[in-house]
């Protein structure tokens, strides 16, 4: 029998009520978005905290005897002694920094640092080394003064990005809070994602589920988290060093070590500033320590990471920049996470889909030989 259309089967009022049902859907499903809009942020770095410090919770549960909550609020208390501390700390550097950095674009007057005098005193490679610094120095004032009017509209959007870092620290806090609620009733969200993942691809659930895990802890502990410690540790050698501006430096470092692009681009510049600033004995100290921080991340990606981080570095950085606009501070972090989990879940769906293919294509030829048997 031929199968019967849509309006064959239904009466005209039947039609009027599904598209009434539809459009009372639709309007719930907007009028929802539009209400917990301004809580997504908190919500998505909620969740990829609690998936990136659900294997922490779970041995610290089990050692203190199968106590869920108890090792949930111990684990809050340990993150938010952490964004409490060093890393407002950190921030409210930063945010000094942006917020000078933003006057002198403002005023056109940028101030930077000529070549010390003392300089010249170094073996070897002292004359050369001054002689090149007050040349680029010369160069880049003038050319600053060209580009100073073209640089002021920045001005604006640098103190918004400091404005902003206040609230993305109350976004932080209250992520920290959310994601200690999530540590017990972990198991069942993970169901709950699993039923989910099953009705839109019943065949690949469980293995998207895997791969979307593993992705955000990768990413959460191997870039964001390794990016953080050494931001922080190289805000302290900065601040031990009395470098000027030293919270927007560190901050720097955080960027580049997020984006892969490695904190020597920033690290190399401060010791160099700190041999002609620091005697002999400060500045071979500060700068062992600043070298051991910029190899941090070549020490602890191996260590924290389950699995190498197949997401291209491109995805990571437009995950960055992107966040930042559409999220602010927090969106710094989240931003790479769901691109790139975005971007192993496509890829992982086109593997498959390329799979099956050449499993139909491989499957044709016996069945066109099975076929030519059975007519002989």
């Amino acid at each position: 029998m031929p199968v019967k259309s849509l309006r064959q089967l239904l009466t005209g009022e039947d039609i009027i009520q599904l598209v009434i049902r539809l459009g009372l859907l639709a309007l719930l499903i907007i009028w929802t978005f539009l209400i917990i809009r301004p809580f997504v942020p908190i919500l998505t770095w909620s969740a990829v905290l609690a998936v990136a410090f659900y294997p922490a919770f779970s041995s610290l549960a089990k050692l203190l005897g199968g106590r869920p909550k108890t090792a949930a609020a111990i684990l809050t208390l340990i993150t938010l002694g952490i964004v409490i501390g060093p890393a407002t700390w950190l921030g409210l550097s930063a945010v000094e920094g942006v917020r000078e950095l933003a006057r002198q674009l403002g005023t056109g007057d940028l101030a930077l640092q000529s070549a010390p005098e003392q300089i010249k005193s170094w073996p070897i490679i002292g004359p050369t080394l001054y002689e090149l610094w007050d040349q680029a120095y010369n160069n880049i004032r003038a050319v600053l003064r060209e580009v100073a009017p073209y640089l002021q509209p920045l001005a604006g959007p640098l103190l918004s990005l400091a404005g902003d870092a206040s609230l993305g620290t109350l976004q932080f806090l209250v992520s920290v809070f959310v994601a200690g609620f999530l540590f017990p009733h972990g198991p069942r969200l993970v169901e709950a994602g699993r039923g989910f993942l099953f009705r839109i691809v019943p065949e690949q659930s469980e293995h998207f589920l895997e791969l979307a895990g593993a992705t955000i802890r990768a990413v959460a502990q191997g870039v964001i988290g390794v990016a953080i410690v050494q931001a922080l540790l190289a805000g302290i050698g900065f601040k031990l060093a009395s470098v000027p501006s030293a919270g927007l430096l560190a901050f720097l470092v955080l960027l580049l070590s997020i984006v892969q692009i490695g904190a020597f681009l920033v690290l190399l510049p401060v010791i160099i500033w700190i041999w002609t600033a620091k005697d002999v004995t400060t500045a071979l100290l500060l700068t062992v320590f600043l070298v051991l921080v910029g190899f941090i991340d070549t020490m602890l990606k191996p260590l924290v990471m389950g699995r190498g981080l197949n997401t291209p570095t491109i995805v990571i950085f437009v995950g960055v920049i992107g966040g930042t606009l559409a999220h602010g501070i927090v969106g710094l972090f989240i931003g790479p996470i769901v691109l790139s989990v975005a971007w192993e879940l496509a890829a992982a769906w086109i593997r498959t889909d390329r799979a099956q293919a050449g499993a139909a294509s491989k499957d044709q030829p016996a069945l066109c030989e099975r076929s030519i048997d059975l007519s002989d």
